[in-house]
């Protein structure tokens, strides 16, 4: 059957993928008929109604789901097409309370159009009591008009008086879990830091990972435990790790105890999923290298603040034991282990080499990575590993760079992926953050570039 979705209107190469990854995770054969960016209405075919709630109960960018009973470029084609899907299923309803609503995008009715509207479906025959409160079955009325192109970089609402370009006209199945954003909001979180990531990107992330009841999931990125709440509020046991401790310690407070991320699944009382917290990098880890990860969730550092560090001493450098008080400095607390410089380019195939030893098979990675928007900018190809399949890459644009979340599956052995499309670059040479990590490099010379040209316009001319 044929179902219409209706989505929030963000991050929208996120919202497909999304939803192919609740069909993954239901085991539901899903197939997309209609999809438009510009668009919040996107039509997909699936076996029955509690297929299509399966699919829905967790999307965070969707909203809800219609049985879609039919459309048109008027009215009168939906008229028709309503009586070609529907009819032999109106006795069904015919005395059940019912409410009608109309919606429209980039567009608008006025009250009177509205109710006209709605006196044009009487031929269902309807004859339950209207209630605008919890009514037995709920219909909506979809009017796309469509956003004005005319000015390519702004996206504005159709001019009053145009016909919609497209008509829906279907049957309310189920919410989404879009509400669980506010839940989560920032805002409102007891730890973060300016580097958390909001409730809506972690939760999305959650469900392209597969997080769900009875897995473990972890993030070596660790910070202020975004990731490790939005995977938990899915049911999974999550843990994590960073090179600098001090991130996820959080503070002492004035009243006595600490805040950190521990605080965050005390907050959403959800501690029993919250499994630890230890100091580590990658390429240190104290964990063993076998398969046993449901999946890896991670936004890696890009270095352009402080360049990137793993554990250890720059070559040259004499490692010798620091003794205070007696005490080796390693074993008193508050130790902070010294830092070498590290490689974008090694950070992110530590990261693959990492994920293909420790998930299971079908387990997936979740990594988000930086790139260039303009056209002479660092564009860093999609990393890709012989053990892992390389699911959907969703791109979030900001000015003059973008970041993408990137999902990947372990495959079973004895399967390997195409890597020829890969990334075949490796890191300079060198010993240095800017020598180490190209997009940190191109990140401060466009940034320089853009101060430069702004002082310029704004001087006046010699």
């Amino acid at each position: 059957m044929e179902y219409l979705i209706r989505f929030a209107q963000v991050h929208e190469s996120f919202r497909q993928p999304e939803i192919q990854a609740l069909a993954d995770l239901a085991g539901v054969d899903l197939e997309f008929l209609y999809y438009d960016k510009n668009s919040p209405f996107c039509i997909i075919k699936v076996q029955d109604e509690a297929t299509a709630r399966a699919v829905i109960a967790r999307s965070i960018i969707a909203k809800d789901i219609f049985e879609l009973w039919g459309q048109g470029a008027n009215f009168d084609d939906v008229h028709v097409d309503v009586r070609r899907r529907t009819e032999d299923r109106w006795a069904r309803f015919k005395d059940d309370s019912f409410r009608f609503t109309i919606d429209s995008f980039a567009g608008k009715r006025n009250e009177k159009k509205k109710r006209e509207i709605i006196q044009s479906f009487s031929f269902l025959g309807f004859k339950g009591p209207i209630r605008m409160k919890n009514p037995d079955q709920d219909f909506w009325v979809f009017e796309d008009y469509g956003w004005d192109l005319s000015s390519p970089d702004i996206l504005r609402p159709r001019p009053e008086g145009q016909e919609p370009r497209t008509i829906y006209f279907g049957r309310w199945i189920a919410n989404s879990s879009r509400d669980v954003i506010n839940k989560y909001d920032l805002k409102k979180r007891r730890y973060i830091s300016t580097t958390s990531m909001d409730a809506e990107l972690t939760l999305i992330t959650a469900n392209m990972a597969h997080a769900g009841p009875g897995k473990i999931f972890y993030d070596p990125f660790v910070g202020t435990g975004s990731f490790l709440v939005a995977m938990s509020h899915f049911g999974s046991q999550t843990f994590g790790s960073d090179i600098d401790g001090r991130s996820f310690r959080g503070k002492e407070m004035e009243k006595g105890g600490t805040m950190g991320v521990l605080s965050n699944f005390q907050q959403y009382d959800n501690v029993g999923k919250f499994m630890d917290v230890f100091t580590s990098d990658l390429t240190n880890t104290p964990l063993r290298s076998y398969q046993f990860l449901d999946g890896i969730v991670c936004d890696p550092p890009y270095g352009v603040r402080e360049g990137l560090r793993v554990l250890g001493r720059r070559e040259g450098l004499k490692n010798e034991e620091v003794i205070i008080d007696g005490i080796p400095a390693h074993y008193r607390p508050g130790y902070i282990a010294p830092k070498k410089p590290y490689g974008f380019e090694a950070m992110l195939n530590d990261i693959l080499s990492f994920a293909s030893r420790t998930l299971v098979t079908g387990g997936r990675l979740a990594m988000w990575m930086p790139t260039s928007n303009d056209e002479e900018g660092v564009v860093f190809p999609v990393p890709m590993h012989p053990n892992l399949e390389v699911l959907n890459v969703s791109v979030q644009p900001f000015y003059s760079w973008s970041r993408r979340l990137i999902t990947y599956r372990r495959l079973p052995e004895g399967q390997v992926s195409d890597v020829s499309q890969g990334r075949q670059v490796l890191d300079s040479e060198g010993v240095y953050a800017d020598q180490l990590n190209a997009f940190r490099r191109k990140y401060f010379t466009k940034n320089q570039h853009d101060t430069v040209s702004k002082s310029r316009k704004e001087s006046p001319a010699s």
